[in-house]
């Protein structure tokens, strides 16, 4: 097959996947005319889509698409097809179909690992109760007035803004607005718009606080999914790899774009993230621990995988959701209310394999980025990951 045309066909299955869950397609900056086409058709059967996606991977070794794009496109026709036996009520094991999206191997976290980050909160937050209740209490004392959220959200956007574009250049017309909603399973949404534009939605349910806020807007805007799509779109687009077009949920897209968002503060504040982001709180004459917070931040990223862990008793154990509940509580230390907002989350059809996403991206993204010095040759491969086309296999291939 020719690969315009393979390429063709590879966007519109993906536009045909949201027919059967809206919101499959994350964002699509391609042909107005294919998406409308898609749009005005009978609605596709998920075993059709199924069959099309293994078709075009067959199909693709005959074409003369570069290696690096021949990969691309098949472990991401690979997830799609598994989607498409998922939506057409196949049972597919969690692990496999973690696996299939995400091109990752899942297994349950070390619990040591767990009592350990617990020790270390506790040193960070000495005195009387439990962890749980100083650890609630600190949270709160934490959390950014309602009234305030907004200004503070411009200011980190600006100022990451700045070492963004200093760092990594982005158009002159690129923008993020914010808007604040609520009743979303997430804490944070970014909406890329195309033509640089991207809409970040934060999520009002969940309290916003102080020490999470930098790493917020790093995540959603820059250096994170706002930034890798501009670029994308200037760089790869701009040559005529149009497969980068469209991103699909429950793809390898996803574990590599989530874990360079979870590394976006670190990657262009470095060490010293919370003094930095103390001043910056400072100016709008708030007080904010920034040493704590940061000793607090890298304590608990050991409990990364207890989310992960949380999604396999849920799918793969067939553990009740009261069990998950208290299992997220006891871990993360969170209320009742939060864990159960974690719970919605991992029990979404849509996004119940999206965890470990974070989990694994981290994981994956942290260890191929640590392999080089801090400073240049890691700002060199963080904007690799902003800039290629770049899949979990291919890390793991060069490490």
């Amino acid at each position: 097959m020719d690969a315009d045309r393979l390429v063709r066909e590879y966007l519109q299955l993906g536009l045909e996947f949201d027919r059967l869950e809206e919101g499959f397609v994350d964002a699509f900056t391609g042909d107005p005319e294919l998406r409308r086409q898609v749009e005005n058709s009978p609605a596709p059967s998920p075993e059709d889509l199924a069959r099309r996606a293994g078709q075009l991977r067959r199909e693709l070794t005959s074409t003369d698409l570069p290696g690096e794009r021949a990969a691309f496109i098949d472990v991401h026709l690979r997830a799609l097809e598994c989607s498409g036996r998922k939506f057409a009520g196949e049972d597919v094991g969690f692990v496999d179909e973690v696996e299939a999206y995400f091109d990752v191997r899942i297994e349950r976290g070390d619990e040591d690992h767990y009592r350990e980050a617990h020790r270390k909160m506790s040193d960070e937050l000495p005195g009387p109760g439990s962890l749980t209740e100083r650890i609630q209490a600190h949270r709160a004392a934490d959390e950014i007035p309602p009234d305030r959220l907004h200004e503070c959200v411009e200011a980190f956007s600006s100022a990451l803004r700045d070492l963004v574009r200093d760092r990594y250049p982005l158009p002159e017309s690129e923008v993020v607005n914010y808007e604040i909603v609520g009743d979303k399973p997430w804490s944070g949404f970014n909406y890329y718009l195309g033509d640089y534009r991207s809409t970040v939605a934060i999520n009002s349910d969940l309290k916003q606080h102080m020490a999470n806020l930098p790493r917020l807007i790093a995540h959603e805007a820059y250096p994170g999914h706002h930034t890798e799509h501009c670029r994308k779109e200037a760089g790869l687009v701009g040559a005529g790899q149009l497969e980068q077009t469209i991103f699909l949920v429950n793809t390898p897209q996803c574990l590599m774009a989530e874990g360079l968002a979870d590394l976006a503060l670190e990657s262009i504040v470095g060490p010293g993230w919370g003094r930095w982001a103390q001043d910056i709180y400072a100016d709008l004459g708030l007080r904010f621990d920034g040493e704590k917070a940061e000793k607090l931040s890298a304590a608990s990223g050991q409990l990364l995988g207890v989310r992960q862990d949380s999604a396999l008793m849920l799918h793969d154990q067939g553990r009740s959701h009261d069990d998950v509940a208290e299992f997220l509580q006891r871990w993360t230390l969170s209320t009742p209310e939060r864990a159960r907002q974690m719970l919605r989350f991992q029990s979404s059809s849509l996004w119940r394999a999206y965890t470990s996403t974070y989990v694994e991206g981290y994981r994956l993204l942290g260890g191929w980025l640590a392999e080089v010095p801090v400073g240049t040759e890691r700002s060199e491969r963080f904007r690799r990951l902003l800039d290629e086309p770049l899949v979990p296999t291919t890390l793991r291939s060069a490490a």
